[in-house]
């Protein structure tokens, strides 16, 4: 996925700081051995002694110096294992010891991002996407259909709860599959407690699992993180206001529970507008009905939520008292 300077920056910051500790860790146990068993050091003076010989001996035309010098260095190699068996030590001891042997702790292979790198991407985006420790149980294999009836039938769809669920369900996951190639977005709405977060922490995790940045908000952390960035002029806040636009998910959770005022609605407009300008993919979850976002916010908001997400319905009773019945 792509990262910000930022973002690459605190991961370069680790690679660096984790190859200085690997450095200091080799040094000090260089140290010790040597004060232990001062012929080992006396092996390593000899390699490097050897080896500047070789060289001189190839610049001056010995075709055979390289290979005596490998040579020479396999018996040092030998001496100096057997030296550390006799005084109980690994084979390996003076070797450096890296997090990653395949890219030793640099982060790329032949120009390449190394595996444990997009592990680290991963794993950022993990923190900074406010919903870690949620996402730990909302995912798509613990949605049960169980929660929803084939007998309560919500009037304005002629659909009945677990209809609208498996619309929701099957939505969600389409949202995961083509979200590198359309953008889409999602407006959740219904009751409370009908399983509305948990979708959109599903698909949350589902894209943090392969490294898309995703940030979670309800309406009121949002406005007030946007505020603090138009007002305070607070670094902090203006950073994250940065990233509430340029993330690849965002979820806005709870949509109407905010204190709605004139600057909250031109916010969530330009929140809304910029997202599909930059064809960034938003999900909103709201207890709100289609004619209460309109008359709550303005209609041009409306609009855009209306022609550019996929409306999706949910109704029935609150799963989170139910799942308190049932423990």
């Amino acid at each position: 996925m792509p990262i910000s300077n930022t973002q690459y920056d605190e991961i370069m910051r680790f690679y660096d700081a984790q190859q200085l500790k690997n450095q200091h860790q080799h040094e000090n146990r260089q140290k010790e051995v040597y004060l232990k068993i001062p012929e080992l050091q006396e092996i390593d003076n000899a390699v490097s002694t050897a080896s500047i010989d070789a060289a001189k001996k190839r610049l001056n035309g010995d075709t055979t110096a390289v290979a005596k010098l490998k040579e020479q260095i396999q018996t040092y190699k030998n001496k100096r294992a057997e030296l550390l068996r006799n005084h109980s030590y690994p084979d390996d001891y003076l070797e450096i010891k890296y997090n990653c042997d395949d890219c030793k702790d640099t982060g790329f292979i032949n120009g390449k991002q190394c595996h444990c790198f997009k592990q680290k991407v991963i794993d950022l985006v993990y923190s900074q996407s406010n919903i870690k420790e949620s996402i730990a149980n909302d995912n798509f294999s613990n949605f049960s259909m169980d929660f929803y009836s084939d007998e309560h039938i919500d009037r304005s769809t002629n659909m009945s709860s677990l209809t609208l669920a498996k619309i929701a369900y099957q939505r969600s996951l389409q949202f995961v599959s083509e979200f590198n190639n359309i953008h889409p977005n999602i407006l959740f709405y219904g009751n409370t407690g009908v399983g509305k977060t948990f979708l959109s922490n599903c698909i949350a995790e589902k894209l943090l699992q392969t490294g898309h940045s995703v940030l979670y908000f309800t309406s009121f952390q949002l406005f007030e993180i946007l505020s603090a960035g138009v007002f305070s002029k607070n670094s902090d806040a203006i950073s994250t206001n940065k990233s509430i636009f340029d993330c690849d998910l965002l979820i806005i959770d709870d949509l109407g529970t905010e204190l709605t005022n004139s600057f909250t609605n031109s916010q969530l407009f330009l929140c809304v507008n910029e997202r599909l300008l930059r064809q960034k993919s938003t999900i909103i979850s709201t207890n709100l009905s289609p004619k209460q976002l309109l008359d709550t916010y303005s209609e041009r908001t409306f609009s855009r939520l209306i022609n550019n997400y996929s409306v999706l319905k949910l109704i029935g009773e609150d799963i989170r008292m139910k799942k308190r019945n049932i423990t």
